[in-house]
């Protein structure tokens, strides 16, 4: 039952097991609520009798002690088997979430953005939170309780008893059989939302844009329809709710009529005593009442399917594994027939191989889209490949810890990510357990100091958002640092110098020629000067190796990259004209 509980509603096995105790701590609760109808039935069994004596209005007395106690007993006992525990399972839930997407590749990250990932790490989780606590354990709490009260009716009067339940089945029906319908009406609500949020989010990231090219008026007149959608879906859905539980609560009301109409016709013929019949009036007004919210419930607990099959999604997704052993002899990269399609079935690489050598600097150029950025991805084996085989020293990569073959590499991108914290921090971001000595040595290899040494708190200022308060130079010379401290024996350098000046480009340059010195280097880049010192290069196009040398060699050839040179150094000589 824990691991089918851990299955259906994303719980981990203690969050199953809380949630049992929150049940039955739901169905005890409802439970001692009829203890005060049982004493009010006792009490006019003796006033009918005869009265009540002295010795029995102490039992009263203690009846209703003991009744008042029951009643704080068992809340408190609900409240923390329900609220407590779903509190906790909240955080664990975020937690594991979390977890998962750090080890699931980036395959999958290309299918999601980050509105809808955001969208079920803390909306979801927070819809479950109130599901697991109100909803699931006071549905399954009403349906025990309410069944173990039927049974005790039958004691007293099986027809009057059939009378009290038969709406139960009904409406419970009504509500289930709307399933289907209600998924339906949620799973068009949560496309809503995430539209809207991806709308918003990217209104927020292309503020710039938008403003430079006068589309405000535009985009915010789409970003008003989506909100509205959202708006129109969120009623859809609370009418389809509302629909199917009102019909079942009037459906509840009958009972009440078919036991008072009944108890009647059998109290007038003489079949059933008053006392009989005043006690099944007081128990089904007592009766309907938990069972009632129940169905609200229900509707809520079906409507919660399409936020737990959004994050079994995640939580169900593959993982990459392998050994947290390194057994690697040197560090060459080796690509060896390598091909590599993303989910989309779009095919990038076809059958890639060469050695980028320890030592060396091996270049990857090629016309946009030939595969370039694709091969150093996986060379750190942020996506695993199709077909073939990549190693590192005769190690095979796929055989081995994403995060243990990470500590192998140091990757400079072109897209640089800081963090709203100090330029020291941002830099240890490389070695966590680096030294303040350790970070500054690695911060003016990277000729970092030219530029914090002259802001107002020096090393210690924050940088802003995505270090908002820095330019693209100094930005990139941060990331320099973090490869400096980190002082990995792979260097992937990714475009690191494609938007920079050509004062920051040489800056930058001079940095990184220390930076990869012994090192297995590859080096992406657009600029045929950038890697005319490459000891290989290697030209991509169409998913394959077109050609790989030296440079002189290549050029010699006439080739794909003796083109791409003569382009380049033809469009230096271009000038505005009028």
């Amino acid at each position: 039952m824990i691991q089918k509980l851990q299955k259906k509603y994303a719980l981990s096995e203690q969050g199953a097991k809380d949630l049992i105790k929150g049940c039955l701590a739901c169905a005890l609760q409802n439970i001692s609520f009829m203890f005060p109808v049982g004493l009010l039935y006792f009490l006019v069994d003796d006033m009918v009798s005869g009265g009540v004596t002295g010795g029995r209005i102490w039992f009263y007395i203690i009846g209703c002690v003991v009744a008042v106690g029951l009643i704080l007993l068992s809340t408190w006992f609900q409240y923390n088997a329900t609220y407590f525990a779903t509190y906790i399972e909240s955080g664990v839930r975020r937690i594991t979430l979390a977890e998962q997407l750090r080890k699931i590749p980036l395959s999958f990250f290309g299918k999601k953005d980050l509105a809808d990932l955001t969208s079920t790490i803390m909306a979801d989780c927070a819809f479950l939170e109130t599901a697991f606590s109100h909803y699931i354990p006071e549905l399954v709490g009403s349906i025990i309780s309410t069944t173990l009260v039927g049974v005790c009716l039958f004691f007293y009067d099986w027809r009057m008893a059939i009378a009290a339940l038969w709406v139960l089945p009904i409406a419970y029906a009504i509500v289930g059989f709307s399933s289907k319908v209600q998924d339906k009406l949620n799973q068009k609500s949560m496309n809503a939302k995430i539209s809207c949020a991806d709308g918003i989010q990217e209104c927020i990231e292309t503020v710039r844009d938008l403003k430079s090219n006068n589309a405000e008026n535009a985009y915010l007149s789409g970003l008003d329809k989506k909100i509205k959608a959202v708006e129109k879906r969120a009623i859809i859905s609370e009418f389809g709710t509302a629909v199917f539980v009102v019909s079942a609560s009037m459906i509840l009301k009958l009972g009440i009529a078919s036991v008072a109409l009944l108890g009647s016709s059998l109290l007038i013929g003489g079949n059933l005593d008053i006392l009989t019949f005043f006690m099944f009036l007081l128990v089904v007004s007592r009766l309907y009442d938990p069972f009632q919210s129940a169905l609200q419930n229900l509707a809520a607990v079906i409507s919660s399917k399409t936020n737990i099959g959004r994050m079994n999604e995640i939580l169900n997704h593959p993982v990459q594994s392998g050994s947290d052993v390194l057994s690697n002899n040197g560090c060459d990269i080796v690509f060896d027939h390598v091909a590599f399609a993303y989910n989309t079935g779009e095919t990038v690489l076809k059958d890639v191989s060469f050695t980028a050598k320890q030592g060396e600097v091996t270049a990857l150029v090629g016309p946009s889209g030939g595969g370039k950025t694709t091969v150093s991805r996986l060379a750190a084996r942020f996506w695993d490949i199709s077909k073939g085989k990549i190693a590192v020293g005769g190690m095979d990569i796929s055989k081995v810890d994403p995060e243990t073959l990470m500590s192998l590499y140091s990757i400079v991108f072109q897209d640089v990510t800081l963090f709203d914290n100090t330029i020291m921090e941002n830099i240890r971001i490389g070695r966590k357990d680096a030294t303040d000595r350790e970070v500054l040595a690695a911060a003016r290899l990277a000729n970092v100091d030219e530029f914090a040494e002259k802001l107002p708190d020096g090393w210690h200022s924050m940088i802003g958002e995505n270090g908002c308060e820095l330019s693209g130079g100094e930005r990139q010379r941060i990331s320099i640092a973090r490869a400096f401290l980190k002082n990995a024996p792979i260097i992937l350098l990714d475009e690191a110098t494609a938007s920079l000046d050509v004062e920051n480009e040489t800056l930058i340059q001079s940095a990184l020629s220390r930076l990869i010195k012994d090192k297995t280097v590859i080096v992406i880049a657009h600029r045929m000067r950038t890697v005319a010192g490459a000891d290989k290069i290697v030209v991509l196009s169409d998913g394959v190796v077109a050609e790989k040398g030296s440079p002189d060699e290549l050029y010699k050839k006439g080739g794909i990259y003796t083109h791409m040179t003569d382009l380049q150094r033809d469009s230096q000589n271009w000038t505005l004209s009028d």
